[in-house]
């Protein structure tokens, strides 16, 4: 089944239609990317997905295929041409021996339901590392590998653990813990500085809550009320279980972060726009 969601997508620069769009044009080779948020045809907080994605280029040893201005002008091309109001929008960096390839396409949003939200979802803890955590890079088979051992579990997200049992991010989040009042999430070295978690922790700076940046192992777990992902499609979405343990949900906490972060994409919306 095809990845891209909408009619259309764009290749280096150009507009082509859907049935054109072939997977192997993402996953064969070596590809970084990002995954935006979209809300009434305009991305969330772009130029600092921007930004990590020049970052992700630099780390890979890779040249940018795209400044971010003519990234710009392409979104805005491709969202003309196909008018998606709430979506997320991926950008890739495809890199193969004979060639390479930007593309800009919308994948299908898959955001977590107000029940979710409001009950928490379940969490699996995998041991597993990412090779390089400071950038974005496709790794379709640790993805692959998770996203099999998520259906088994039925469970929403996979929890990454180190070879010293720390837990590090999510599989495609971050992750943060609560004790009493105080949050607690792993260092930057050790994860992908997400954009949402970049946002969290300054909200957190301004609301004066404690955040303490070390790692959480798995023998400690238990002495935390509340565990939660932050990301893209989530935003702030507790967990209800871990494997077989049990945390708390309904804190007004989790809902003031998420509220005020919501309140802070919108206005980076209307600065895209203007």
């Amino acid at each position: 089944m095809t990845e891209c969601y909408g009619k259309k997508f764009i290749m280096d620069g150009e507009l082509y239609p859907a049935n054109h769009f072939d997977n192997s044009m993402v996953y064969d080779g070596n590809s970084i990317y990002e995954v935006i948020r979209m809300v009434k045809g305009k991305p969330v907080f772009f130029h600092d997905h921007m930004e990590r994605l020049a970052t992700s280029a630099w780390l890979q040893r890779k040249r940018r295929l795209a400044d971010e201005e003519k990234l710009k002008t392409d979104i805005l091309s491709l969202t003309r041409a196909d008018k998606k109001k709430l979506a997320n929008l991926k950008i890739v960096f495809n890199y193969k021996k004979e060639e390479n390839h930007y593309l800009i396409y919308f994948i299908e949003p898959i955001y977590p339901s107000e029940n979710q939200y409001i009950n928490g979802v379940k969490g699996i803890l995998y041991y597993a590392e990412r090779k390089d955590p400071g950038s974005k890079v496709i790794n379709h088979k640790l993805r692959s590998s998770i996203y099999h051992k998520l259906i088994l579990e039925g469970a929403y997200e996979a929890i990454l653990v180190n070879d010293h049992d720390q837990i590090t991010e999510g599989s495609r989040s971050n992750i943060f813990f609560l004790q009493h009042d105080r949050l607690v999430t792993a260092p930057d070295k050790y994860v992908l500085n997400g954009i949402t978690r970049k946002y969290i922790i300054d909200i957190c700076n301004e609301q004066h809550i404690p955040v303490d940046m070390k790692c959480v192992t798995v023998k400690d777990l238990k002495d935390y009320d509340a565990v939660f992902m932050t990301g893209t499609s989530p935003v702030v979405l507790p967990f209800c279980c871990i494997d077989n343990r049990q945390f708390r949900v309904n804190l007004s906490v989790l809902a003031r972060l998420r509220k005020l972060y919501l309140q802070m994409a919108e206005e980076s919306v209307r600065q895209f726009r203007n």
